[in-house]
């Protein structure tokens, strides 16, 4: 079959027609989303796992990889050798496939996963280990590394089957390293060579580059190829051939310098020209355009439910607005009426809630003081009301406290490349805690207002460290590159405890409706039954139980985690008083001291009219009730 070249060959009603597509769900903040790189994720060849069925894949034709065990902890880095021969395979491609994980969807499932967010698919320029699916040279075809455009549908249609969605990353902002420059300034310690980096000037093209990287390609609209087909050179559609598709200013030296960030290179990928003007009179540009017609040719396609939108911050709000708009129209078409669109807007809550707001997109990843907050509770190194007043600021967003943030943030404890922690990446398992610590993480995250995501290897503790992205991306299959320094060995463990516990956690809230769409309120606590106050660090340490409240019309569930991850701890907690009356009771639906859950704890009234129960929590431990 020859891929469409160009914008004009997608034909819109042969794709759409006679099809019933998947609907969006009711509320967003039902959902609970998972972030897999699909290269390090699944190569369809592990055994010794649970298939989508539930029945055990012992064996198979193609089947190699078994399941880790303690003994496989550093297999791959026993010499010197071997460990740089497996830190060199992190920065390249490992192998995971789009079947692979088609073939990993129930795993999910029983997790509790209802959406999965999947790094780009997108066909990349050729002469680089692009794994991430960040350089893209073809939009408009998947990586033959991941497989193919029909591998994708398969994939949606299998996760639709289990009830589970899918958004796929998408970049706007920029291409692969389509092109090189001739540059001729600021020259560089090699002879002759110069560092194209932005000055607000253009700089000359020396071409478009083929698929071994040289750049001896016009630059310029290339004549149709005599199938009719794309090829691996230059950039395709045809339609952002065009030299104008491109703004060819250089690299970005000074991230957070506007018009430099917005019109900037990222390192060697080429920033794309998306129009111009401000954001109610934007212009887009005809790459932009092609761009919309794009996507919703893969929305079509494949029956997309949602995108994470890369580097919106380096966009015009215009661009943004724009895009937003052709897109949620387009679904709506197809009766998606609420196709997601999570943006990626780095530089601080505000300027994410601004855009937002503008631009008509739904949702900002959590990736500013979230994860830090999210990390460093549970461990014992925050104080509490800084991560839940972030939810309380109806200063900063104009509304009222609790309302915007609930389907308009998504929270994720770990991600792919740790902007905050800028050159020390460290997983929360980096720091072996206990394994206990990290379910209240993981709870911390799942039970508070947005939308919770969990980065993929969370379930199993993974524990990668460095100074460099990769170490966050280690194989779930084993492959070259495994989790905890080691090759060969998956990690499709549902035997673990983490896994089993997090599963539960997932259903408890998929069960209880507070959880997901509640009011939330940190709650206040006593060690003498008197004397409350909000849990703090005394000294550079929490030790205590933190504990809060999702309330939703007439009902309270309260969470409650331990800090301590040594000692049990006890403390009364303060509830609400319209709720509940003295000496009735609330019940625990979860504790990690599974002899704990059924069990009711009595509602006490003080002097004053507060009401709190008395809980004790083990070491690191959960605690719900309702």
């Amino acid at each position: 079959m020859v891929l469409e070249a160009s914008i004009a060959d997608i034909d819109f009603a042969a794709l759409t027609s006679g099809r019933t597509y998947h609907p969006s769900p009711t509320a967003w903040e039902d959902e609970v989303l998972y972030f897999l790189m699909l290269d390090r994720f699944s190569d369809g060849k592990e055994c010794d796992f649970r298939g989508n069925d539930g029945s055990i894949v012992a064996e198979g034709a193609d089947a190699s990889t078994r399941a880790f065990s303690e003994a496989d902890r550093d297999n791959a880095i026993s010499t010197t050798e071997e460990a740089s021969a497996w830190r060199d395979a992190g920065g390249r491609w490992c192998g995971g496939t789009l079947k692979g994980l088609t073939g990993k969807i129930g795993y999910l499932k029983r997790l509790g996963v209802t959406a999965i967010w999947i790094s780009p698919v997108f066909k990349q320029v050729a002469f680089q280990q692009t794994y991430h699916g960040y350089g893209i040279q073809n939009f408009l075809d998947v990586d033959p590394h991941f497989g193919t455009r029909d591998d994708l549908k398969d994939l949606v249609t299998a996760a639709h089957f289990l009830g589970i969605r899918v958004i796929l990353d998408i970049i706007l902002n920029h291409s692969g390293a389509v092109f090189s420059y001739d540059a001729d300034r600021y020259p560089t310690s090699e002879p002759g060579a110069f560092d194209p980096r932005w000055d607000g000037g253009s700089y000359r093209v020396a071409g478009f580059n083929d698929r071994h990287g040289q750049p001896i390609i016009p630059f310029q609209r290339l004549p149709r190829a005599a199938d009719g087909g794309p090829s691996d050179d230059a950039i395709w559609p045809r339609d952002l051939q065009e030299p104008v598709s491109f703004t060819a200013r250089g690299r970005i030296s000074g991230w957070d310098h506007s018009p430099e960030y917005l019109e900037g290179d990222f390192f060697d990928l080429k920033d794309i020209r998306l129009g111009e003007g401000q954001i109610d009179t934007y212009q887009p540009s005809p790459a932009l355009k092609a761009l919309c017609d794009v996507y919703r040719f893969w929305i079509a396609f494949a029956d997309l439910d949602g995108f994470r939108v890369d580097t919106v911050k380096h966009m015009d709000p215009g661009a943004a607005r724009y895009f937003g708009s052709v897109i949620h129209e387009f679904a709506q078409t197809l009766g998606k009426d609420k196709f997601y669109l999570i943006a990626e807007i780095a530089g601080g809550r505000p300027h994410a809630y601004t855009t937002l707001e503008t631009t008509g997109l739904d949702a900002a990843l959590g990736i500013d003081d979230i994860p830090d907050k999210l990390e460093w509770i549970p461990k014992g190194r925050r104080n509490p009301s800084d991560y839940f007043d972030l939810f309380r600021n109806s200063i900063l967003v104009g509304k009222g406290t609790h309302t915007w943030f609930r389907d308009k943030v998504v929270t994720v404890l770990d991600d792919h490349d740790q902007i905050r922690n800028q050159s020390r990446k460290a997983r929360f398992g980096a720091t072996n805690p206990p394994v206990s610590l990290a379910l209240a993480a993981l709870t911390l995250n799942a039970m508070t207002i947005g939308i919770p995501c969990i980065y993929y290897g969370s379930e199993q503790l993974f524990d990668g460290t460095g100074d460099n992205d990769r170490y966050l991306r280690e194989c779930m299959f084993g492959g070259p590159f495994g989790a905890f320094r080691s090759r060969g060995k998956h990690f499709f463990k549902e035997d673990e405890w983490l896994y089993q516990e997090l599963a539960k956690v997932l259903e408890v809230r998929h069960q209880n409706l507070p959880l997901r769409r509640g009011r939330q309120y940190l709650r206040e606590i006593s060690g003498n039954g008197a004397d409350f106050g909000f849990p703090r660090m005394i000294g550079a340490e929490l030790r205590s139980i933190v504990a809060w409240s999702r309330i939703l019309d007439r009902s309270e569930v309260l969470v409650a985690i331990n800090t301590d991850m040594t000692e049990d701890r006890t403390a009364s907690v303060i509830i609400d008083h319209d709720l509940h009356q003295p000496e009735t009771e609330m019940r625990c639906i979860y504790s990690t001291n599974a002899g704990a859950i059924g069990t009711m704890s009595r509602v006490f009234e003080m002097q004053d009219g507060k009401r709190f129960v008395r809980l004790t929590l083990p070491a690191a431990g959960v605690s719900i009730f309702r």
